[in-house]
């Protein structure tokens, strides 16, 4: 009789299936992936110290892969689960892109990289040379243009 009450306490309840379980547990993997891409991209507080902070790069891996699990899981999540996917990167996307454009510029240029209205004169020249220090800002501008991903 023992044997048989050991075997019903560490059976899972009957009203909980795999399929609900699996579930459960993506949509617990979508929730922290999100939150963790919130903190960091300082939307939320740490649950630990309270602080904000912000690591941009951080943030987009996690979304980055979230993206992978959209683009990897297509065809196989459940109504609820695809729109809880998609609603969560449309909201990480647009808190990116907000917290891309109002980042403090950058201390090297102290400058925004938006042109000033004698920098379109010099760039409608393309073949005459620049003087060597506005070469190497213009090439860390022309570089960072390059690789900028937008959502």
């Amino acid at each position: 009789m023992s044997a048989s009450k050991a075997a019903e306490d560490t059976a899972p309840p009957p009203s909980v299936s795999s399929e609900d379980m699996m579930s459960a547990l993506f949509a617990y993997l979508i929730t922290q992936q999100s939150n963790m891409a919130m903190m960091l991209l300082g939307k939320v507080a740490h649950p630990d110290t309270g602080k904000t902070m912000r690591d941009l790069d951080a943030a987009k891996l996690f979304i980055d892969q979230l993206e992978m699990l959209e683009v990897k899981t297509k065809g196989n999540l459940s109504k609820e689960e695809g729109f809880l996917l998609k609603q969560s990167l449309m909201s990480l996307r647009m808190a990116y892109v907000e917290a891309v454009e109002s980042s403090p510029p950058s201390p090297q240029g102290q400058s925004s990289p938006t042109p000033t209205p004698a920098e379109p004169a010099k760039t409608a020249e393309p073949n005459k040379p620049k003087p060597e220090s506005d070469t190497s800002a213009a090439t860390e501008e022309e570089h960072r243009k390059k690789f900028t991903k937008k959502y």
